[in-house]
């Protein structure tokens, strides 16, 4: 008999989130993108026709009042923390499948409670008093039924699951994934059943489980599995194999996120190393951590579909520095009301503004009653306020499984010199500190050089300017591979061997044939290199009003490819060529 399972669902919960952090009024449609697509949709933005997978330009089309919202999954995770803390006050030991999505076993709490509509009642009466949302929650053999359940709040009769979820399409095998990877891999295994004419869980369901591991692998086992209504790894069961724990004592005491974080990627790497020595994998991940007045906060993650590549230090990492980022936001707010309606009985009548603009919600609290208009406290003043600090965290691996009962990738998966290079990284990063290991992402901007953004490697905050905005004149994709930090100077010149020029109508005087570079900084062997291909000129004029009374200076960039292999973008400026950057 199938384990019985309990899904608390928020619909559309990164635009909840989104709209929540952004303080966006509900009656407007909203949607929230990832800079190429749209990856969550409100119900009011689906009844005007908006869809995932849509791009701006797509969505914006159908519902011209559409509020766009950058995708953010830290901001994800921290805000769906309450509710999670919600869950926990009518069941303990709730798991979080991804934010927007919890799961706990069904058997122990309905028999606690008396019913499985019992049960769900307090779990959505404790979700809207405690956070105000509206959740669905289903209870159903296996994780897709009781996900699917949800939806409406039903509760699916024992053994009843497959019948249940025959006639939904195959495309519901998405939302039974924790991680964006694994989706976009069941996502190329829905297309994949589609073209082979099964389109319904109950087709697939009706395969035999031998042929469709032979035909699908490993995921189509998975996805077979589900679409049974059964669960590959269920909420509770008993564990064949010891769980793995490590733990650091902070001292002094970490009041910041990202300090707190430092400490989780050693724990993260340690962790990783014993599950590598041991060779096993783990179904869950549990956070936990202790405060300075002795709270214990505990959180348990699923993990994806296994395998030392799912779980990886990077991954442990961004789920310790998510639950912290949550944990620190919601014990601060929570103990700033506190320490406020305390401290506002014995002052009564005091008032005076707040100081702004200090360390913001990862270490002042401060900042976060300024973002909580709720948690604005002005009897509390600043002398009298002390952020939450953690004293100790310690990682949880659970479910631990033999790695030998899960078939790796044959191409792919990751290597001793990645692994290699990423300690290498973290260990220079924890001699030089944070900003002394930098990487370079793209972020918005029209000229090359303002397209590259600079941040400490690791950190996965969003870049200042979005890459998604128009920014009229910018060069065509695919962006540079190398961009240069001091231009060099270029000589091009025609067929004639007359120097080519940008005109004042932003035309060329001629195609250029050759570019000669001086000869401290030629590339390699090369003196004139002969010219196979351009594009071009791109012209661009910005910051105009930096330099009122003077006329604009108009820039022209041309990308060249040569006869010897590789590709440049020349830039024409005031009367001169110069060399910013170079194609792969």
């Amino acid at each position: 008999m199938a384990t019985r399972t309990t899904v608390v669902w928020v619909p559309d919960w990164p635009v909840v989130a989104a709209t929540t952090a952004d303080e966006v009024p509900g009656h407007l449609p909203a949607a929230v993108h990832d800079g190429r697509r749209v990856t969550a949709v409100s119900a009011l933005a689906r009844a005007e026709g908006v869809r995932r997978g849509m791009r701006r330009r797509q969505a914006q089309a159908a519902c011209p009042g559409l509020v766009l919202l950058h995708a953010d999954d830290a901001r994800d995770v921290r805000l769906f923390e309450p509710v999670a803390a919600a869950a926990e006050t009518v069941v303990a030991g709730v798991e979080v499948v991804r934010p927007g999505l919890l799961l706990l076993p069904a058997d122990g709490a309905t028999r606690y409670h008396g019913t499985e509509e019992t049960l769900a009642e307090r779990l959505v009466d404790a979700v809207a008093r405690g956070t105000g949302h509206e959740c669905g929650v289903g209870t159903a053999d296996g994780l897709l039924a009781a996900v699917l359940a949800a939806r409406t709040g039903a509760v699916v009769e024992p053994g009843a699951s497959p019948v249940f979820l025959a006639p939904h399409g195959v495309t519901e095998l998405v939302h039974a994934t924790v991680t964006p990877e694994a989706a976009v891999e069941v996502s190329a295994l829905v297309d994949l059943l589609h073209r082979l004419g099964l389109r319904t869980l109950g087709a697939f369901a009706a395969l035999p489980p031998g042929d469709v591991h032979a035909r699908f692998g490993r995921l189509g086992s998975w996805a077979h599995t589900l679409a049974r209504g059964l669960d590959e790894r269920p909420p509770a069961r008993r564990r064949p194999e010891a769980d793995l724990e490590v733990a650091a004592v902070l001292d002094p005491p970490v009041e910041r996120v990202d300090a707190a974080t430092f400490a989780g990627r050693r724990l993260a790497e340690q962790l990783h190393d014993e599950l590598v020595a041991r060779s096993v994998t783990c179904g869950r991940l549990q956070v936990s951590a202790r405060t300075d007045d002795g709270t214990e906060l505990v959180r348990t993650w699923r993990t994806d579909l296994g395998g030392w590549g799912g779980l990886t230090a990077a991954r442990i990492t961004d789920r310790i520095r998510w639950q912290l980022d949550g944990w620190l936001t919601a014990s601060a707010v929570a103990t700033a009301r506190d320490r406020g309606a305390a401290v506002g009985a014995g002052r009564p009548g005091r008032g005076g503004a707040r100081p702004r603009g200090s360390a913001g919600a990862r270490g002042d609290l401060l900042d976060l009653l300024d973002a909580d208009p709720v948690a604005d406290l002005p009897d509390v003043e600043p002398e009298d306020e002390q952020p939450v600090a953690l004293v100790r965290l310690v990682l949880t691996a659970l479910d631990v499984a033999p790695a030998g009962a899960e078939q790796s990738r044959l191409w792919g998966g990751p290597s001793g010199g990645d692994l290699r290079a990423h300690r290498a990284l973290e260990r220079a990063q924890s001699i030089v500190g944070g900003a002394g290991v930098l990487t370079a992402t793209l972020q918005g901007g029209r000229d090359v050089h303002d397209q590259v953004h600079v941040r400490p490697w690791g950190e996965q905050s969003a870049p200042p300017r979005e890459a998604a905005l128009p920014w009229p004149g910018r060069l065509p994709d695919p962006a540079p591979a190398t961009v240069l930090t001091v231009p060099v100077r270029v000589d091009v010149r025609d067929g004639a061997g007359v120097p080519v020029v940008v005109d004042r109508r932003g035309s060329l005087s001629g195609p250029p044939v050759a570019v000669r570079w001086p000869p401290a900084s030629a590339p390699a062997g090369a003196g004139a290199r002969t010219v196979a291909g351009w594009a071009g000129p791109w012209l661009l004029t910005d910051r105009w009003w930096n330099h009122p009374g003077r006329p604009p200076q108009v820039r022209a960039h041309v990308q060249v490819a040569f006869e010897d292999g590789g590709a440049v973008l020349l830039t024409w400026a005031d009367g001169a060529w110069t060399c910013e950057a170079d194609y792969d």
